[in-house]
Order: structure tokens, then sequence, then C-alpha cells
């Protein structure tokens, strides 16, 4: 095996940190300040974050971070109309989210890269070892990070009707780029939402995994899936008539986080210029379906 990249002190101790923490009592009180409607504190949050992480508010439809009633509404705040056009052709495959790209490529058979020297297996990440992992065995995949800058809500990447949903429980690991490339099987040991869809004959799967100070995790046909009691796997209903046209919102993480995006195999094209690494938008297209 090849030698891993050595890891800084401060890196080591960020990751050790992170296993010691009460991950989940910290992320509950996040979720509370995060949701408080008193001017000073959500005016407070806001203006300490505008000033850390410099959000680009030039195409939110509230372009005034203080004029949104909590910290969690201006964290999820709304695009104007036309901000994220997706591409109309029908085999254009669209990014879900605003972020950037962790890892792009093929699953080697089960195997999805997290980071260099780090895999991990479709069975551990769906907690699912019958259906679904066969149906993408193969395939392709991409791993999208929202960091605390970007806009969180997520879009179908295509139209797609909703055919299967389940909470996941799980560690509240952070998902940045440190964390990836030293916790192994992250992806598959966070809190997560599953969610499968159905394009015509295309089977493909939309995978929202949660992290350290993410409050909670959204869907437009669940609302709050996270936080949970209790913490244990549940299948979430289907409602009748779940179909939702390729670029609209789908969810929203409350903070921010990762979204897996799963393809049968056969079934598209990642872009060559879509790679480790580089930036994307809502709407901007990631691969082109056969």
């Amino acid at each position: 095996m090849a030698n891993r990249d050595p890891i800084s002190p401060s890196a080591r101790a960020f990751i050790a940190l992170q296993y010691l923490l009460p991950q989940h009592w910290l992320t509950s009180l996040v979720y509370s300040a995060t949701r408080s409607r008193t001017p000073f504190i959500k005016n407070t949050l806001i203006e300490s974050f505008c000033g850390g992480f410099h959000p680009d508010m030039s195409d939110a439809e509230q372009p005034d971070p203080t004029r949104f009633e909590s910290f969690n509404a201006f964290f999820t705040r709304a695009l104007r109309a036309g901000a994220r056009p997706a591409d109309a052709d029908p085999t254009a495959l669209v990014s879900p989210v605003d972020g950037a790209v962790s890892q792009i490529g093929r699953l080697d058979g089960s195997y999805l890269v997290q980071a260099k020297d780090h895999a991990y297996t479709l069975e551990a990440l769906l907690d699912e070892r019958q259906i679904w992992p066969r149906v993408f065995n193969g395939g392709a995949f991409a791993t999208l990070y929202l960091a605390p800058f970007n806009y969180h809500r997520i879009h179908m990447p295509l139209t797609g009707t909703l055919r299967a949903a389940w909470y996941v429980p799980g560690s509240l690991f952070s998902v940045n780029a440190t964390t990836a490339s030293n916790v192994p099987g992250l992806f598959a040991r966070n809190e997560r939402v599953v969610c499968v869809f159905e394009n015509g004959p295309l089977t493909f799967a939309m995978v929202l995994v949660g992290a350290l100070f993410v409050g909670s995790m959204t869907t437009v046909w669940h609302g709050d899936v996270t936080p949970r009691r209790p913490r244990r796997r549940e299948v979430l209903s289907v409602p009748a008539g779940a179909t939702l046209p390729k670029s609209a919102e789908m969810g929203r993480f409350n903070m921010g986080s990762t979204v897996i995006l799963l393809l049968p195999p056969g079934a598209a094209d990642w872009l060559p210029r879509i790679s480790p690494g580089g930036e994307i938008r809502v709407g901007q297209t990631l691969a082109r379906m056969r």
C-alpha cells in the first residue's frame, strides 16, 4: 500500500478532538441557537459568520443578511429567480448543489473512493445489503461538498419520482477534506438521509450526509428529518405523486455538509472538465446521460 501523506499536528489534534466531542449534544445546541429570533442573538451570529466566511449575497433573493428572522433562515436563504439556470437538454445531468467536487468517478464494484488510501462500500453507505447496492454496483458516483459560505439548498439533478427514502443514524464528524482524509468510512459513519429516484428506466440516488453542527437535514416531502429521537434507522414515507422536475428544490442542509450522487452502470459519462477540487453550481452540467 502506498504511504499516506503526513498529517500535521494541528490536523491530528482536530481529528482526535472530534472523536472526543459530544457531537450530537453540541449540534443540538447549534440547532437551538441558529433558530433564535432574538434580534441581538441572530444578528450577532449572522454578522460573525459574514465576517468570517464572506458569503456572496449578490444572488440571494434577500441580499441584506440582517433582514432574515433567524440565522438558519439566512443560512438556507433562497436565490433570486434565474440565478441558477439549468441546462434544459434532457440528457444533461446537472449539479444539485453549489460547492466543490470532493471525489468523482466510477465505483470499483461496490467501493467508492473517499480520499487517498480511503474507500468505503455501497452497503455501508446505504445501510442496506440487498436491492439498492445491486442497482448501483459498478456504477458512477460524485461526492459534492458544501462549504459554510455556499448556498445550502439541494436541487434535483434530473427530473425524478421519489421511489424510496430512509434515515440512517450515525456520528457527526466534520466532512471537510482533512477529516475525509483521516477518518475511515466517514460518509458511511455519519448520520445520513438516502433518497432513491426513478427517471423513466433510470434509477438514481442522492445521499445527504450530516456533519458536526448540521442541526438538521430537510426534504420537501418529509420536512426536518433530523434531529430525530430515537436515533434509529427509519424508512421514510413516499407520498403519492412525489415527482420533481430537474433543478427543483428537494431539500436543505441546515448548516453545511455533503451530497453523494449515485448512478447505475452505463447510465452517464461525467464531463472531462468535472474533477476533484473543482467548484460547481446548481444547474451546471456534470454529465451526459447515455
